[in-house]
Order: structure tokens, then sequence, then C-alpha cells
């Protein structure tokens, strides 16, 4: 809302620091070429709409926002005389679109320079010729430098995780390929020992018996204890000596698979007292089928549910079917970017302490995925491949604290304000783009105008994401390190 023009004063305009090294020459003539506005509280520009004026402000404050999806992000927030926004890539040309690439308003009565776009294009051409083909250079050349490297990062991102996931997948995949192929044989098995039952001297009752040892049998393999390595020794050796006192042959190699399912000697005592002694041996070989084919489709199921996890997890956490904002658990989006970091941190001891009564926060979840995956995979990098990774969530007042733990080396003093800054990185050539930490910077705090912070010693590097638990839109993001504000 415009409150009316007001005298431009040369000596005020030289109090800024934009216009502080002009000549009086200068500022006349941007005092003759522009105009003092005073502006009421409420919006000034939009974002998208054509870029007419520069704005610089003498007194009062302003808010940036930028339109990311579906919502107004705040990027700055400002009450320092001489900032300016609007049309300041007119000296540009046509070589840009000249639209406003945020939007502004103003959140108290508010004094600007303004000078038309056209005007401000003359001014730089005309003042600073060396100055505009120094930052024509600069501006393409970081351009085409971002999109590059942004787009390597992505793919690098995209890399890694499909090497994993496919790693991960293939596991279980093997294992039902090997467990359908076993159980194959295991049934032709019990087809063969089918006929010979039929054909041996067995009468009804102990079919009978037969019959119902096989369903308990079957029961009892889905119920099988845990057993320690001593006690499965102590167990395989008891009923490998029964099955040598009962006159079965090959008990060595049957003992396992009987111990795998759960059973013990008494058991098969009861065996032997429920069928007549000379089809024992056919009575057991044939629980073996029993229980070697129920052992297998219960691998199968293993496997097949592994499988359907991970792609459970691929989902969630690309959230192909959700909101891209949405009221999100955090743990959900922890534990899936886990499980699709899983091959990475195959050698990782991970350690969850989750706080479960935090409740669900509004959030970019697909985002917030990308910065769980920036942090584990830096952390499971730092360790090379070897420790202990430990994923927090807490409270902390009116924040959801989430802490990402490795026990590496460390972050270096020297280098620590610098790790959120675009481009840097400390990984060998090729391995990295040093955008991933500036990347999760900006997404926590530009995004969900929470924190990101890191303290470090060696053995215990924390990276520490503060989310508002009650987003307040127009509270100011908090910096991180002063050296990681991005404009």
């Amino acid at each position: 809302m415009t409150g009316g023009r007001l005298p431009c004063d040369i000596d005020e305009l030289r109090t800024l620091f934009l216009f502080e090294k002009l000549t009086d020459e200068q500022l006349d003539w941007i005092c003759r070429n522009g105009h003092v506005e005073l502006i009421e509280p409420g919006p000034v520009f939009r974002e998208g709409e054509p870029a007419t004026c520069f704005y610089v402000l003498v007194e009062g404050s302003l808010v940036l926002t930028r339109r990311i999806g579906d919502d107004d992000v705040e990027v700055t927030r400002t009450d320092q005389r001489g900032v300016y926004a609007g049309a300041w890539f007119a000296y540009l040309g046509d070589r840009v679109p000249q639209q406003y690439t945020n939007s502004m308003r103003v959140t108290s009565p508010s004094r600007f320079v303004v000078l038309d776009g056209v005007a401000l294009a003359q001014l730089m051409r005309e003042w600073f010729p060396m100055a505009v083909h120094m930052l024509e250079g600069l501006f393409f050349g970081l351009q085409n430098l971002q999109q590059q490297t942004g787009q390597r990062e992505r793919l690098l991102a995209l890399g890694s995780l499909s090497a994993g996931l496919t790693h991960e997948l293939n596991n279980p995949a093997a294992a039902a390929v090997r467990a359908t192929a076993s159980l194959r044989e295991r049934v032709a098995g019990m087809r063969h020992k089918l006929g010979l039952i039929a054909a041996g001297p067995y009468d009804r009752p102990a079919l009978e018996a037969l019959i119902a040892l096989q369903e308990e049998a079957a029961e009892r393999v889905g119920k099988a204890p845990t057993l320690t390595p001593m006690e499965t020794s102590d167990r395989e050796d008891s009923i490998s000596d029964w099955l040598d006192d009962q006159g079965i042959a090959g008990g060595w190699q049957l003992a396992p698979t009987f111990v795998q399912a759960g059973f013990d000697v008494d058991w098969l005592e009861r065996v032997a007292g429920t069928v007549p002694p000379q089809i024992l041996e056919g009575a057991v070989r044939w629980l073996m089928y029993t229980v070697e084919s129920e052992l297998l489709m219960k691998e199968i199921e293993d496997s097949t549910n592994r499988i359907s996890g991970l792609l459970a997890a691929t989902k969630q956490y690309s959230q192909l079917d959700r909101a891209p904002y949405r009221q999100a658990d955090v743990h959900e989006l922890l534990d899936s970017t886990l499980a699709m970091l899983g091959a990475k941190l195959a050698g990782v001891r991970i350690v969850r302490e989750y706080d479960r009564a935090l409740p669900e926060i509004p959030v970019h979840a697909a985002e917030l995925n990308q910065v769980w995956t920036n942090l584990i995979d830096n952390a499971a990098a730092a360790m090379g491949g070897a420790g202990t990774l430990t994923v927090v969530t807490a409270a902390d007042h009116d924040d959801l604290v989430v802490e990402i733990r490795d026990s590496g080396p460390g972050v270096p003093a020297d280098i620590r304000d610098r790790i959120f800054e675009p481009f840097f990185t400390t990984k060998p050539v090729g391995e990295g783009t040093g955008l991933g930490l500036d990347i999760s910077w900006r997404i926590v705090v530009n995004r969900h105008h929470g924190n990101l912070t890191v303290t470090s010693v060696p053995g215990d590097t924390r990276f520490r994401v503060s989310l508002p638990i009650r987003p307040d839109v127009t509270s100011p993001p908090a910096p991180a390190v002063e050296a990681a504000e991005q404009g």
C-alpha cells in the first residue's frame, strides 16, 4: 500500500551503504530519475509479476518470501537500512526473465528509494560497465555451475540409493529362489516317500497317528524357540545320539534340521511311542520332509516379506503417494531412510533412541528424507563403513529435535564453520559436489523454519536438526552458523 511520494535528500541517500561512494552528481541523478516513497504495511510486489521497480530501504522493515510448491517460505526479514530488492537483475536485459523472483511486504510504515528497472539498467551500464561484465560472468557462470553440480549431486545420491536398494533386494530374492528350488526337491521326496508308505506295512491306525504327528510337527516349526549356539550344539548332539540308538542312519545330518524346527529328544520319544518300531525310521524321515518343507516355506515367506518391506520403505522414502506438505511421523521417515541406505550401513552398528511420544509435525516429507540421506550418508563415509551410528529424537521446548551421531574422526575445528557453504566438500575429487549439506541447511532452515547445527569431537560428531512442532511462518528462520547464511 502506497503512502505517497516524499522529498529525495541526497545527504540521506549517502548514509545508505549502497550509495555511500557515489558522487553528488550521481546521487542527484538517482533523485531525478527515481523517487522516495512511503509504503504502508502490506504487500509491495509478488513473485512472478513483471519486475518494474528496484527498491532500497531507507527506513522501516520488510519481509521477502518465495513460493515453493503450495507454500510461501520466508527467506529474509530485516530492518537494515540500504538493503535492496526487486528488479535488480534489470542490467541483464532480456537474457533472463525480468520478473520478481520473490514477494516483498513491509511490516511497518517504510520509506524506500524507488528506481524504475529501465533506469537501473541504464545506471549500471553507464556508471559501472566493467562491473556489469563481471557480474554477468558471475551470474551466468554460477547459474551453469549450480545446474551441473546440482544434477550431479542428485545423480550421485540416486546412484548410491539404487545400488543399495538393488543389493538389499537381491539378497532376499536370491534366498527365495534357493528355497523354492530346495522346496521342489523336498516335495518330490515326499511324493516318493508317500508311495513307499502306501505300499508298506502301515495299517490305518498307524497312518492316522503318523498324520497327527505330521500336523503337530508343522505347527511346532512356527513356534521354534531361539537357542544360543551352545544350546543348539547340545541339542543336535542329543538328537543325533538318539537317532543312532534307534538304528536310523545319518542321524548327524537329520539332527540340525530337527533342532532348527524346535524338536528335542522328548518329542522324538513320543514319535517312537506312537508308531510301531518297524516303521519308526520311515516315520522319522517322513516327518523330516514335513519339517524341511515348512522351514523352506518360512524362508520364502521371510524373504518375500523383506522384499515387500523394502518396497514399502522405498515408497515411504520417495513419498510417491503423499502430499508434499503433510503431518508426518519423523520416525517413519528416519526408518525408511535407514532401510534405503542399508547396504552402506552394512558394517555399522545402528542405535535408535526414539522418543515415541513425539507428535506428528507438518513437514515436506520427501525433502526431509533428503536431509536424513545426506546426514546419514556423510556419517557412514566418515566412519569408513564401521562404527556406531546413533539416531536420536527428542523434544526441546517447542521444537522436535533429531540428532544424527557418528563415532568417526570428527569435523576439524578449522572447517566446521564452512561445511554448510555451497560447493565446500572434504571428500576426494569425484566423490562429492559440496552441495549436500548446503541443500540440507536450506531445506531445514528456509523450508521448515528450523535449525541445523553441528558439534564435533573425535569419536562423537552430532548433526542436530531442530524442527518447530507448530510452525510459525511469521517468525524468521534461525541461522545454523554465521558462515552458512544464504541469500
